[in-house]
């Protein structure tokens, strides 16, 4: 099939999906479809290891999304073919050109539409679908434009129609259309500005031989005075951070027990401060170890300080996760004290590419291209679990269980709150769920999400 094949057999897709329907399972089918469709069209040049990643992943966040249907698992859908799409089309473009692109993409697609001889084929001979456009598509918009002057100018006019009932939302059909086509024309006729080309260099993870001679970042500042600089600063930086590291753990271990809020107060500022920490240690690092500088043979003593500091800040992190941990098993699951953990992690991982960078000699662009995949698997692991039933069935247990805060604030935890309720007898709980689950279930089925078609 040729580009323009693809983009109105999806336009017609999702107006068939969504037609009448909530947001549900049928978003995790186009997402399915669009990825298998996808897969097809794509060249076997570009069908490079990431792709194949990426064509999975796009069909495990539709099942997702078909399961759940909620916002983790809708921005994995989203995020996933955002990245097929960019992939498929440009194998060799570094992943942070993803954003700028698909801006302009949507952008230049309104007006792109309309340049019907870039997209739609070109024959001497008319062809189905330029019959179509010529004896069905022309004159029906045509004929519906001209019909709306003509009933606002004569309500006679307009009676004539009006008064024959067709059961189709022709409003919603026109829209979903419009929407549909849009998606399916952005996706699908994928365009890349050539000033984006031009500057794709520029991302690259590695240094090219022209740039690995080591000089000076400043004019006003020897390369022997900024290696200086940066020995003083890391010397004196690692003294600090372990003073910290120390006072740190001890008000977290060792000073007097203080109340719950107070407790969440402290532990949100402390791991606030490890993280603030971190990104800045990240980008000193950055200042430093940029250009020519990563080649320099006399910085020997200023690498081996940097990675010291890496080290120590890797060791803040585990003690953050520590007293995160604590604080869970004294006050129970929360989705905040799971994000914190999330976030730990990822300063860990962001800690470890910095090594990496400095050891092997990366350019900074090194560690944004590696840290958004890191960012998107987060987003993945987010979707694919159940994570309000993990937070509730970890908690179920403990003396202080709040049954407002997991039946106000906390999702996909059905299953374990029947059975707290058949547990301690709680027959309003249990008929406010059986309500809730018949509600679901009694959903269109492309309305539906498959996670309450699970439950007795």
């Amino acid at each position: 099939m040729k580009t323009h094949h693809y983009i109105f057999l999806t336009t017609a897709l999702f107006v068939i999906l969504f037609y009448d329907q909530d947001m549900g399972l049928n978003f995790g089918i186009l997402g399915i479809l669009y990825a298998i469709l996808n897969f097809f069209k794509t060249p076997e040049k570009n069908k490079t290891r990431p792709f194949y990643i990426l064509t999975a992943t796009s069909m495990f966040s539709g099942i997702a999304f078909a399961w759940y249907g909620d916002f983790p698992s809708f921005l994995a859908v989203v995020s996933s073919l955002l990245l097929l799409a960019y992939k498929s089309r440009n194998r060799r473009m570094k992943i942070l050109f993803l954003i700028p692109v698909f801006i302009t993409n949507c952008c230049t697609s309104i007006c792109r539409i309309f340049m019907l001889d870039k997209w739609l084929p070109q024959r001497n001979v008319p062809g189905m679908w330029q019959k179509i456009m010529a004896f069905v598509l022309i004159p029906l918009v045509l004929i519906s434009v001209f019909f709306g002057i003509y009933a606002a100018g004569s309500d006679h006019f307009a009676a004539l129609f009006t008064d024959y009932e067709l059961d189709i939302n022709l409003w919603q059909v026109f829209c979903l259309s419009v929407l549909g086509f849009f998606i399916a024309f952005s996706f699908w006729n994928y365009a890349v500005e050539k000033l984006i080309y031009k500057n794709h260099h520029y991302l690259d993870n590695d240094f090219h031989k022209s740039a690995q001679e080591p000089k000076s970042t400043y004019s006003f500042l020897d390369l022997d005075a900024e290696r200086t600089s940066g020995v003083v600063s890391f010397f004196c930086l690692n003294i600090l951070l372990i003073f910290f590291i120390i006072t740190y753990n001890y008000e977290q271990f060792y000073e007097v027990s203080k109340t719950p809020v107070q407790l969440s107060e402290e532990t949100h500022e402390r791991v606030n401060a490890v993280i603030m920490s971190i990104v800045m240690a990240i980008l000193v690092i950055m200042f430093y170890f940029k250009s020519g500088f990563n080649f320099d043979p006399k910085a020997k003593l200023l690498k081996v300080l940097a990675k010291v500091w890496i080290v120590l800040n890797a060791v803040l992190i585990l003690s953050a996760a520590a007293k995160n941990y604590e604080y869970i098993v004294n006050y129970a699951f929360t989705y905040k004290r799971l994000g914190v953990f999330a976030f730990l992690i990822l300063s860990l991982v962001g800690l470890g590419l910095t090594f990496i960078k400095i050891q092997k000699q990366k350019r900074n662009a090194f560690l944004f291209n590696t840290m958004v995949w890191y960012f998107y698997g987060t987003v993945l692991m987010c979707s694919y679990i159940n994570w309000g039933g993990f937070i509730t069935s970890q908690n179920i247990t403990s003396k202080n269980f709040d049954l407002r805060y997991h039946w106000t604030s906390v999702n996909f935890n059905s299953e374990s709150l029947m059975k707290y309720a058949d547990e301690k007898n709680n027959q309003e709980l249990k008929r406010d769920l059986q309500n809730k689950i018949k509600a679901e279930k009694s959903k269109s089925f492309l309305s539906k999400i498959i996670y309450y078609q699970t439950i007795k």
